[in-house]
């Protein structure tokens, strides 16, 4: 009997639990759809399309080298997997779990459509260390806080050790398919030429990324994670967001290494679970504050000002360094987004949503769970977010995490001849450099507007209670 295998956010053959469960069965026919329609506003940016179309080539020529070629098909899944299960006559599809609430209304139809006809959809545990909804806190409720969140999944031992990869998957009959070219994934404007220079999608660059990342790496990690000027970060972002590692491979890799720093750096890897178990709990996160109150927040959205940011033209050197990286790299520095971030939404006023937005077309790891998540953090309106008063300071940010200038210097070439005491802020330097613009608002006024604006919301709430 034919088993349909249904790649989603799992392109990897290592660890693929849907994977494995689909041999036991027989034959197996894997597919991916591209289903844009069902995503609506969150399918995938063009930073994230050209990292899909490359990753889709990897899976399928290693699909192909153990026998099973990779089928691709275009529209939607709703309509196209039956169908496609009828013709092969398969009983099953076995695909990762998505926890994106149009993907669960989606597989939810899904699952209806394939039970009418006698067959199943059979998700599997792919892309989290444990299904959001199994994690209660002692009072039997989601937990909202990331500390209490990473204790409790600590305390929960060791995920099971990784499957390995099969050497052979014996193939079901050949459908007709499209050409990965016919899937239009390469966006037509070419911003992201260079991207090739610093990455290597699919499950062979993911394992080099988390060899590279080795025991000296992880040893200096919570010393250096927050120097943008070093590669001292793991780089595995974009890789566990399309599924070529597993977030168990990356935790007993970790383990195995054997240095001081894991347990910062797995800190880090169970702030992506918990994004997503706030996205379970509260679907509504991509698009409005987990506050509710912050819905009056007085934002001033100005698009001069918001494509300043975009363009890394704010006049701050560690802001436009972090834009300028994200434009060339289709990523950024995670201390560089927690200060643009806060720029944008404080110094600027501008709703968070419309940074959210900008990652996510730009972003080559945009994740629809971790980058809202993130967002509201900053902003102050998520579930576990920063405090409102806590407003970056971008010169006492670059002077503290890049005092050398070492980071801005590569991204910001206008002030790279400045020396170091200035380079932070070039408006103060004897010859200011020229072409480089005066800052767009200056720190003391934007701080004093954002903390007015928090405060009278705070107040505003206050009365309404």
């Amino acid at each position: 009997m034919t088993t349909i295998l249904w790649f989603r956010q799992d392109l990897r053959l290592a660890d693929n639990p849907a994977l494995h469960a689909a041999l036991q069965a027989g034959p197996v026919l894997p597919v991916y759809v591209l289903d844009d329609a069902a995503a609506g506003a969150w399918a995938h940016g063009g930073a994230q399309r050209w990292w899909l179309h490359y990753s889709l080539a990897a899976l399928g020529a290693d699909l192909a080298a153990r026998g099973a070629p990779l089928l691709l098909l275009r529209g939607s899944a709703l309509e196209l997997l039956p169908r496609l299960a009828e013709a092969v006559q398969a009983d099953a599809i076995h695909a990762g779990r998505l926890y994106e609430p149009w993907a669960r209304k989606r597989d939810e139809a899904l699952h209806l459509a394939l039970a009418g006809a006698g067959r199943r959809l059979v998700p599997h545990t792919s892309s989290l260390l444990h299904e959001p909804h199994r994690l209660r806190t002692g009072q039997d409720k989601p937990y909202s806080v990331y500390t209490p969140f990473s204790r409790a999944v600590f305390a929960l031992g060791e995920p099971a050790p990784p499957i390995p990869a099969p050497e052979r998957i014996p193939a079901a009959p050949a459908q007709p398919g499209l050409a990965l070219e016919a899937l239009g994934l390469l966006p037509r404007l070419d911003w992201w030429k260079e991207f090739p220079r610093h990455w290597q999608p699919g499950e062979a660059g993911a394992a080099r990324r988390l060899a590279d990342f080795g025991a000296e790496a992880l040893r200096a990690y919570p010393d250096r994670r927050n120097i943008p000027g070093e590669a001292s970060t793991s780089g595995l972002s974009p890789h566990l967001r399309f599924g070529e590692v597993s977030p168990r491979q990356v935790w007993h890799a970790a383990r195995a290494m054997g240095a001081t720093g894991e347990h910062t750096f797995l800190k880090e890897v169970l702030w992506r679970e918990f994004s997503y178990h706030l996205l379970w709990h509260r679907p509504e996160m991509p698009e409005a504050p987990l506050q509710p109150r912050f819905a009056e927040f007085p934002w001033q959205p100005e698009p001069r000002l918001l494509a300043a940011w975009q363009q890394g033209r704010t006049g701050y050197p560690i802001v436009d360094a972090g834009m300028r990286q994200l434009w060339r790299t289709g990523w950024m520095h995670n201390r560089v987004r927690m200060v643009v971030a806060s720029f944008l939404v404080k110094h600027l006023l501008q709703p968070w949503q419309a940074g959210e937005a900008w990652f996510w077309d730009t972003l080559v790891d945009g994740d629809l769970a971790a980058n809202a998540a993130s967002w509201q953090w900053v902003a102050g309106c998520g579930a576990d977010a920063a405090p409102y008063f806590r407003v970056f300071n971008p010169v006492l940010q670059g002077e503290k995490f890049d005092p050398a200038g070492a980071y801005v210097r590569r991204w910001v070439p206008e002030v790279s001849a400045l020396p170091d005491a200035v380079i932070h802020k070039p408006w103060t330097a004897p010859r200011p450099p020229g072409g480089y613009p005066a800052p767009i608002v200056e720190h003391g006024r934007g701080r004093e507007r954002a903390l007015a604006a928090y405060a009278a919301l705070r107040e505003e709430g206050t009365r309404v209670v």
